[in-house]
C-alpha cells in the first residue's frame, strides 16, 4: 500500500496483517487471537471463529495477547497464546488458547479460561461465523444438545428470532461432495441471523440469550469450551482464480428510479450549516432530513433552527419526529404541529417513532410499555394531516423485522443500519455491504411495495440500542457500537458509500441518507483532523455523486468480483449510462470497463471512480 494512510483510514493507524495459516487444502487466517476467512480448497468454509468477551453493554474486549507461538509445518499449523481483559472495576479473565489445524480438514479451537475475580459480563466464548454468500437458504444439518439430529435449512430471508437453539453441531455442504461439520462443546449453543445489524454471516454463539444478562463469572471456576471443524469428502476444488484478471462490470435491464440523496441535520449543525450554505448547494442533496428529539430537549428553537436551513436551502423537507409516549398522544404530536407552525417550518413529510423503539427488545425479554403503533400514527395523522407520514424505526432493521409495524396507516417505511454493531474491523466493514440485499428483500417480503426509505446509516453508531450508550472514540480506533469512527473522514467511507447504494439500488427505495452534513457523520472536516476545518471529506465526493444519480432510471450492474468492486449505473434522459465504481480493497485493482466503451482502468485503495 503506496497511499497516504490518513487519507484511506481518517487515521494514521492501520491493522495489523493477519498471519495465514495452512495445512494441506485448508487455510485460515489468524487476526488478533481469532481465526477468519477459513476456507478449504479456496471456499470460504466459516467467515470465522473468535473467544468473544463482552462487557454489560455489548461492547467487546479487546484481550492483550501474551507467550503466542505460531508453529507453519508442511501440513499441519499450530497456534498457542494467553491473553486477558481487564474490566473497568479492576476484575480480571484470563485465557489460555490453543488452535491446531491439519492436512485432513480438521481444526480444533480451544480455550481455558479462569477469572482471578468475579467476572461481570454479557457473553464469554465462542462465536462461530457462517458466511451467507452462496449459503442462504441452503441444506445444513443440525445436532442439537439431547443429540437430536435435523435436517433443515439457513434461513433466505431475514429470520427475526433464533432460527436454531440448543446446538452442538451443524453441518453443510462447503461445495459437491464436500461437507464440513462444525461441533461445538463446553456450553449450549444457539444461532442468530446476523444480517438482522446488516453482519455479512449467520452467528452461532454460546449462551442462549434468554438466560438473564449481564452475568457474573465466579472468581477462581474455570470454563473450557472447544470449537472442532471436520471437513470431508473427494469433492473437487473449483478451478484457482486468477488473481491477475481484471474485475470485469457487465451492464444489465434498466430498473427502478434510483433514490433521493437525504443529509441528516441535528439543531446543534444548523449553523454551521447555515455557514456552508454555497458547499450544501453544490452537494445538493435531494432531502434534509432533520432529527428531533424532544427526550434531548429539543423543542421551538431546534424548529427555528430547522426553518432558517430550510428556507436557506431549497430541498424536500422531513421531520425525523421522536415521540415520548408519556401521557396523550393527541396533546404530545399536536403540541409538536403547533410548535412547527410557531418556527415556520414548511415539512414535506414526518417520520415518527416511540422513544422506547429505538432500544433493542432481544429474544427472552419483555417488551417494554408503549402504546400501540396505530394510536400513535392515528395521533400523527390528526396533527399533521396535509404531509406524508412514515414510520418504522429509527434504530435498525433487526427492531423493524422483531417489531412489525402496521405499515397501512403510513405513507412510507423507514429503518437504519450500522455495520459496528458486532465487529469494527476493515473487512467486517466492507463485508457487511452483502447483507444490503437480503434487509431490503425481506423488507418487501414484509411490507410489499410500501415507499421504503433508509438512513440514516453511517459507520459510527448514532446510538446505541442494545446498551446504555455509544462508545466514546476520542482516540479515533477501531472499536465497535462507537459514536465515531476514524475511518468517515478517509476515503474508506466513500467506496463504502458507493458500495452501499449499489447493494440497495435494485429495492426501488424512496430516499437513502448516507451522512450528515456536518458534525462526526458528516461529508466535512471537523476540528482536528490534518486538514483544513469544514473541507470536504472523501465522502463529500460520494454522496455529491449519489446526489447526480437520483432519479435517474437504474441500470443493473455486477462485477465480476463484488467483494472487491462494486457498481452503481443510472441511465440519463439521452440514453448515456453513468456509473459509480468503488473499490472495496486495500489494493489495486484493474478494472475491465469495456462495457462502457472504454478499455481497462486500475482503481487504487478504496478508490471510487466516475465513468460517463
Amino acid at each position: 500500500m503506496t497511499a497516504d494512510t490518513f487519507l484511506l483510514y481518517g487515521t494514521r493507524v492501520v491493522e495489523a496483517e493477519p498471519v495465514r495459516l495452512s495445512a494441506g487444502a485448508l487455510s485460515a487466517d489468524f487476526v488478533n487471537g481469532n481465526l477468519r476467512t477459513i476456507r478449504h480448497g479456496g471456499t470460504e468454509v466459516l467467515r470465522a471463529i473468535a473467544y468473544i468477551v463482552r462487557d454489560r453493554d455489548w461492547g467487546t474486549y479487546a484481550p492483550n495477547l501474551t507467550d503466542l507461538v505460531i508453529e507453519q509445518g508442511a501440513d499441519a499449523f499450530s497456534v498457542s497464546y494467553s491473553a486477558g481483559c481487564l474490566a473497568p472495576d479492576g476484575s480480571q479473565l484470563g485465557f489460555r488458547a490453543t488452535i491446531k489445524g491439519s492436512a485432513d480438514g480438521c481444526l480444533v479451537f480451544d480455550v481455558r479460561a479462569l477469572p482471578e475475580s468475579d467476572f461481570e459480563t454479557n457473553r464469554c466464548g465462542f462465536c462461530i461465523l457462517h458466511p451467507i454468500a452462496g449459503l442462504a437458504g441452503s441444506p445444513v444439518t443440525v445436532e442439537h444438545t439431547d443429540g437430536n439430529v435435523v435436517a433443515t435449512k439457513l434461513p433466505e430471508l431475514i429470520d427475526p428470532w433464533q432460527p436454531f437453539k440448543d446446538i452442538r453441531a451443524i453441518t453443510h455442504q462447503v461445495r459437491p461432495g464436500v461437507t464440513a461439520e462444525c461441533r461445538m462443546d463446553g456450553d449450549t449453543f444457539e444461532m442468530e441471523d446476523q444480517r438482522n445489524w446488516s453482519d455479512a454471516s449467520y452467528k452461532t454463539y454460546v449462551r442462549p440469550l434468554a438466560l438473564p444478562w449481564p452475568y457474573v463469572l465466579p472468581a477462581g471456576q474455570p470454563l473450557r469450551q472447544t470449537i472442532s471443524l471436520r471437513i470431508a469428502g473427494e469433492g473437487k476444488a473449483p478451478a484457482a482464480t486468477v488473481t491477475s484478471e481484471p474485475v470485469r462490470v457487465e451492464l444489465g435491464e434498466t430498473g427502478p428510479r434510483l433514490p433521493d440523496i437525504g443529509v441528516v441535520i441535528y439543531p446543534e449543525d444548523v449553523e454551521t450549516a447555515l455557514a456552508n450554505l454555497s458547499t450544501l448547494t453544490t452537494l445538493g442533496p435531494q432531502q434534509l432530513l432533520f432529527h428531533y428529539d424532544p427526550t434531548r430537549g429539543h423543542g421551538l428553537d431546534a424548529l427555528c433552527a430547522f426553518a432558517r436551513l430550510a428556507t436557506a436551502h431549497a430541498a424536500a423537507t422531513t421531520l425525523e419526529c421522536v415521540v415520548v409516549c408519556a401521557g396523550d398522544l393527541d396533546a404530545e404530536l399536536s403540541g409538536v404541529a403547533d410548535l412547527v407552525r410557531q418556527a415556520g417550518l414548511k415539512l414535506s413529510a414526518i417520520a415518527v417513532s416511540p422513544s422506547v423503539d429505538r432500544q433493542s427488545t432481544p429474544p427472552g425479554s419483555a417488551w417494554p410499555d408503549c402504546p400501540p403503533l396505530e394510536d400513535v400514527y392515528a395521533a400523527a395523522r390528526r396533527a399533521f394531516p396535509d404531509i406524508r407520514l412514515g414510520g418504522g424505526m429509527f434504530s435498525y432493521f433487526t427492531e423493524l423485522n422483531r417489531k412489525r409495524v402496521p405499515a397501512d396507516q403510513l405513507d412510507f417505511i423507514t429503518h437504519c443500519t450500522c455495520p459496528i454493531v458486532h465487529a469494527a474491523d476493515d473487512l467486517s466493514i466492507m463485508q457487511s455491504l452483502e447483507a444490503l440485499p437480503f434487509i431490503t428483500q425481506s423488507a418487501r417480503a414484509i411490507f410489499g411495495a410500501r415507499p421504503y426509505r433508509i438512513g440514516p446509516s453511517t459507520i459510527a453508531m448514532r446510538q446505541n440500542p442494545y446498551g446504555g450508550a455509544t462508545k466514546p472514540n476520542a482516540g479515533g480506533q477501531r472499536i465497535a457500537m462507537a459514536d465515531s469512527d476514524p475511518r468517515h473522514a478517509g476515503q474508506f467511507a466513500a467506496a463504502w458509500t458507493i458500495g452501499y447504494a449499489a447493494r440497495v439500488a435494485p429495492a426501488g427505495l424512496e430516499m437513502l441518507t448516507l451522512s450528515s452534513f456536518t458534525g462526526p457523520f458528516g461529508v466535512l472536516a471537523s476540528s482536528g483532523e490534518p486538514v483544513v476545518e469544514g473541507s470536504p471529506r472523501p465522502l463529500f465526493r460520494a454522496i455529491k455523486g449519489l446526489c447526480e444519480l437520483a432519479g435517474l432510471a437504474h441500470v443493473a450492474a455486477r462485477t465480476s468480483d463484488e467483494t472487491k468492486v462494486l457498481a452503481l449505473a443510472g441511465r440519463l434522459a439521452s440514453g448515456e449510462t453513468v456509473a459509480w465504481l468503488a473499490n472495496l480493497t486495500a489494493d489495486d485493482v484493474p478494472v475491465d470497463i469495456s462495457a462502457f466503451g472504454r478499455g481497462h482502468l486500475v482503481m487504487t485503495p478504496y478508490a471510487i471512480v466516475r465513468i460517463g
